[in-house]
């Protein structure tokens, strides 16, 4: 069976991003579908167990606002996050923890609210293209085929694969040779000890090499970010406890006290895009996190009694396709905080590269409260007058996008495409051609930070 449905503006993909871009172009005026594969929104931080946040700052700046920041103040005022706190694992500025559940059911509110629609357990099942447009695109569901058709479409699905479903070019990876950073299948435990963890903490400052031998910065948050805990780790890879091929333990506190997610597997070689190595990956993924619950049961002060409450459910995925667009990001860009006429976000979070060919994690960061900005130009291609990308496959280079891919940025993103979109839509151009000082101003209007 066969149905048609027609918008103004489809939004492929549910993540931060995506769910962002909803709310933007609905609030804009657009009649907006969004389409996600889960049965909830949220992407990454709900589907793949991502968090906290990391960051909305750049210094004391709060350099993402808008609708994403709205969603942390929505959580906020009914106890779900205690919003943006000070990063203990000494990294960035600013962490944002919050309940996984009740993010669900913000974002939906937010989408519902500003007038959008929302097509869960659905996925992409062909994009037909002519002459340069997108005339229509086929989805699968529980009620079979679904041909959809728009004035404009956003890809929001992380991969890029309506992007290039519609024929856009594309690069995988890094440009030497392709590799791509690992994966991370997140584990969520509870009952975990706080204060015994960091009692270890400070006995034991030599583990924890990011804070020079002073670990009082752990007690300047309310909930407790670590990285470390070196020597314990060391000696079970040395033992064959241990396989994932990782420096250290990483974990963060929730917003839920004595709740933490383990962003500590490291899956290599495998292809995100591909539907066989992602079923390998998952299971890698599992393999480790079970390695990892028993090492850390088992050595880690304050983890005796804790359990594990979920894995994932999803592989989280840092890199993939990025998109050929009208300009592409680099990491001079970045660090060198070039100004574009078409900003449309800004960001301070520091190229964090994740190393695709084993242990190591490279970082390269701006002086304190650097804030870099990110171009529309970035977000459409030469060739396709009705799409526009969102999210962590924009058009940037290997490097750029490790620094851009974070959810507090994508979630920008997402807002300007969105917007731009809906203008695009409204007044009949191509979204190479709609009007940028409106898409800014617009942006402006609905509490984004830009400085421009």
């Amino acid at each position: 069976m066969e149905n048609k449905l027609k918008y103004d503006v489809v939004v492929m993909g549910g993540g931060i991003s995506g769910s962002m871009a909803a709310v933007a172009a609905a609030s804009s005026g657009a009649r907006t579908l969004i389409v996600e594969s889960h049965g909830f929104l949220g992407g990454t931080l709900t589907a793949n167990g991502v968090g906290p946040m990391m960051t909305f700052h750049a210094g004391d700046k709060l350099a993402i606002r808008g609708f994403t920041d709205q969603l942390i103040e929505r959580l906020k005022r009914q106890g779900k996050s205690p919003g943006h706190i000070f990063d203990t694992v000494g990294f960035t500025y600013s962490v944002t923890p919050f309940d996984a559940e009740a993010m669900k059911h913000e974002l939906e509110l937010m989408v519902t609210e500003s007038g959008g629609e929302i097509l869960y357990h659905t996925m992409l099942a062909g994009v037909k293209a002519e002459d340069g447009r997108i005339v229509g695109i086929k989805v699968c569901n529980k009620s079979g085929l679904t041909d959809i058709e728009a004035s404009v479409f956003i890809d929001g699905t992380g991969d890029g694969d309506l992007s290039v479903g519609a024929g856009a070019e594309f690069t995988k990876g890094r440009e030497s040779d392709g590799a791509m950073q690992p994966m991370t299948l997140k584990m969520k435990m509870y009952n975990v000890n706080i204060p015994k963890v960091k009692e270890y903490i400070h006995a034991h400052p030599e583990d924890f090499p990011l804070y020079n031998g002073d670990t009082s910065i752990i007690e300047k948050a309310p909930r407790l970010s670590v990285g470390g805990f070196d020597s314990l780790f060391r000696k079970a890879k040395e033992r064959g406890e241990i396989s994932i091929q990782r420096e250290n333990v990483l974990f963060f506190e929730t917003n839920n006290p004595g709740e933490v997610i383990l962003n500590t597997t490291r899956i290599l070689g495998h292809d995100p895009t591909d539907a066989f190595s992602l079923s390998l990956a998952e299971m890698e993924g599992r393999k480790q996190c079970r390695e990892l619950e028993l090492f850390v049961r088992k050595y880690i002060p304050g983890f005796e009694n804790a359990v594990v409450e979920s894995t994932g459910p999803n592989i989280g995925v840092r890199s993939s396709r990025q998109i050929k667009g009208v300009y592409t990001l680099t990491a001079e860009d970045l660090l060198e905080q070039k100004l574009f006429d078409d900003t449309i976000a800004h960001s301070g979070y520091p190229i964090d590269i994740h190393s695709p060919d084993g242990e190591g994690t490279k970082h390269q960061k701006l002086e304190w409260g650097g804030m870099y900005s990110i171009p529309y130009s970035c977000m459409i291609t030469n060739s396709v007058k009705n799409l526009i990308v969102i999210g962590r496959c924009i058009s940037a280079t290997f490097e750029a996008q490790a620094a851009m891919r974070t959810t507090p940025t994508t979630g920008a993103i997402g807002h300007a495409g969105g917007v731009a979109a809906a203008y695009a839509a409204k007044h009949g151009v191509s979204v190479q051609d709609v009007d940028i000082k409106a898409v800014q101003a617009q942006l402006k209007a609905q509490g984004a930070h830009l400085e421009i």
